[in-house]
């Protein structure tokens, strides 16, 4: 074969690993499961770009020129532009570091025969020029304001012309700072592994050889203490593959996490997070508070919130192209309108849906700090999280983006023993939560599934009546479309070994996302609904009812036409789920949209104790006539 037939052989195999490619991914957004292709800045073709910027008479200012000057970590950003040639494919992007040329490059790998492109790292958000100005094609001139958040680096913002899929570098801004760039920002409370610990993890600029990351806290009112804090970080060789390892990958600072022991039961709290530097000063977040855990078992009114599949939106309408995680400021604005009233929060998968593009998780984090802030944010983990090909994830897709769990594990913690092994349990009072990681075999047999039972298993109804299972994929029940397609009206190998676990030590609600939007299924045993009341439960526990809240914000999944004799409520549209239990034997339901926070499906739960122990199907202890 000579030179020029092998060059064509080459092209040939090219344009059949490209269509194998382009199949794989049709088959894989049919099904429901998306890959990373869906992050909005994988729309950008940042390998297309082309220069321009010698271009006349084009300007972009961005001011003010230092941000943060008051100790905020989030501020607003107008940016003026001047194009004597405008068109409706103009955009701006915000960067950060705000030097973005090619030697950020990262060393090439696979095939060497590409060019270098001429920008390897994707802008944090974007605006169409046009957003807030349609008569800018006409006149040239338009005022973009961004909301910008403290990422540790400077920031400087490009015109673009050409829309993204061709992309031409017409204009750059002048760079604008945070005061202090590594200033500690965005807490986020979690439980510990004791009842009376709290964790408190946030991210700086500050490495442990310029700075001791510390807490200061104590009760509302009374003296303070300082508590050390670990940290972690991890770098682009930590990452899988693109775009997490190439034109998603941004340095993600530090991560910190403090354990705030012995804590008094049902406390306020105050803290701050700091860092001493190596000159002897000290650097302070602003003071924020939370409430300390209840006793397990204690009596009391308890509220627990429950959502899956949000991901993050910007309000200052930034890269809305594609509108794809529409729910998701509504979501979080309800629960920051209505925190008075929350406990403990669940955030079942699905988290920030970064896919590969790091700068995407502060900015995740900066919008539920409100939240995370307050009370504890209980993560678990998400094929959006985790899977990767060749990885260890039990799904061998790439939904992560290359992020194969590490940006997760990382930047919030659980209690497990393992974090790479993201289940778990913990608990609030008189709820106990088993906490399944669904990238990670569960079957019978597995580790996991010897843990889910020991977690069930473990557990004194006498004090913690409510027990609750979740999970991120819907190992359960759904009539969703896909898992209708597929016959199972659930995740392949779901409910086969889990049901008997769940009949047997009668958990009394499961929680799934995955499926995004809401679903409530029946107390239910083997496809078969064990009681035929809808509103108002009560007496022994025969069955678990099945619940499916993976509606937060993402766009919304169809339901299947067909509606299976187990489906109670189904509502196409973006909400969340809340738990309040008065005392040991009841305990309200309710499901809420996300644009009103208004209820709009609901239910009770009444059992004594002795419902709890009563012998039902498949959950009987062994009994003996022998005196």
């Amino acid at each position: 074969m000579n030179t020029e037939e092998s060059f064509q052989f080459l092209n040939i195999k090219r344009s059949i690993l490209k269509f194998l490619l382009v199949l794989l991914f049709s088959n894989t957004f049919a099904h429901g499961h998306g890959g990373h292709s869906d992050q909005i800045l994988s729309h950008i073709a940042l390998h297309k770009v082309t220069f321009a910027v010698s271009a006349s008479g084009v300007s972009i200012k961005a001011n003010p020129l230092v941000l943060g000057l008051k100790g905020e970590d989030t501020q607003w950003v107008t940016v003026k532009l001047k194009n004597p040639q405008p068109t409706a494919g103009d955009w701006v992007a915000v960067f950060s570091p705000a030097n973005f040329n090619s030697s950020s490059c990262p060393p090439a790998e696979g095939d060497t025969e590409l060019e270098t492109p001429h920008i390897c790292s994707a802008p944090i958000k974007f605006k169409f020029a046009n957003y807030s100005n349609s008569a800018y094609t006409k006149s040239g001139k338009t005022s973009l304001k961004f909301l910008l958040i403290n990422q540790r680096a400077d920031v400087s913002f490009a015109l673009f012309s050409s829309g993204l899929s061709n992309p031409k570098l017409v204009a750059i801004s002048n760079y604008i700072t945070f005061a202090n760039p590594k200033a500690p920002v965005f807490p986020r409370l979690a439980n510990g592994k004791s009842w009376d610990e709290m964790t408190l993890t946030w991210t700086s600029g500050y490495n442990i050889d310029e700075a001791v990351p510390l807490v200061e806290w104590g009760v509302v009112g009374e003296n303070k203490v300082k508590s050390p804090a670990g940290t972690l970080t991890f770098d682009r060789s930590s990452m899988c593959g693109a775009p997490a390892r190439t034109v998603g990958w941004r340095d993600p600072g530090f991560t910190h996490t403090s354990f705030l022991k012995d804590l008094w039961p049902n406390t306020k709290y105050t803290y701050r997070m700091g860092h001493y530097l190596n000159n002897g000063s000290f650097i302070w977040s602003k003071i924020y508070t939370f409430n300390s855990n209840p006793y397990p078992g204690q009596d009391s009114l308890q509220r627990v919130i429950i959502l899956g599949d949000m991901g993050k939106a910007d309000r200052d309408g930034a890269n809305q192209y594609a509108n794809n995680q529409p729910g998701a400021l509504n979501t979080t604005d309800q629960l920051i309108k209505d925190l008075k009233n929350i406990d403990f929060v669940f955030h079942i998968g699905d988290m920030a849906y970064a896919d590969g593009y790091i700068s995407q998780w502060d900015q995740f984090t900066a919008q539920m700090e409100p939240v995370a802030s307050a009370v504890p944010y209980m993560v678990a983990s998400g094929n959006h999280e985790r899977d990767w090909t060749n990885s260890g994830s039990f799904y061998d897709v790439t939904d992560s983006g290359g992020e194969c769990g590490v940006v997760a594990e990382t930047m919030y913690y659980v209690p497990a023993d393992n974090r790479a092994k993201f289940w778990y349990s913990t608990d609030y009072g008189m709820f106990h939560f088993c906490v399944a990681d669904t990238e990670h075999d569960w079957r019978e047999g597995s580790e996991q599934y010897k843990f889910l039972e020991k977690c069930f298993a473990s557990v004194d109804r006498r004090k913690q009546p409510w027990l609750i299972f979740i999970a991120h994929r819907v190992l359960g029940y759904s009539s969703n479309n896909w898992y209708g397609l597929e016959g199972s009206f659930n995740e392949p190998m779901g409910r086969e070994s889990l049901q008997k676990l769940w009949q047997k030590y009668k958990v009394d609600i499961a929680y799934f996302g995955h499926v995004h939007h809401y679903e409530r299924i029946c107390p239910i045993y083997q496809n078969i609904c064990v009681n035929d009341e809808e509103s108002h439960y009560s007496g022994v526990v025969n069955g678990t009812i099945h619940i499916v809240t993976g509606g937060a914000g993402k766009n919304l999944s169809p339901f299947s036409p067909v509606t299976p004799l187990w489906s109670i409520f189904r509502d196409h549209d973006h909400g969340f789920v809340k738990m309040t239990a008065f005392n040991h034997s009841s305990l309200l339901f309710e499901y809420k949209k996300s644009s009103d926070g208004k209820v709009y499906d609901s239910f009770t739960i009444y059992r004594e104790y002795k419902d709890v122990l009563a012998c039902v199907h498949d959950s009987c202890e062994a009994t003996t006539l022998a005196d």
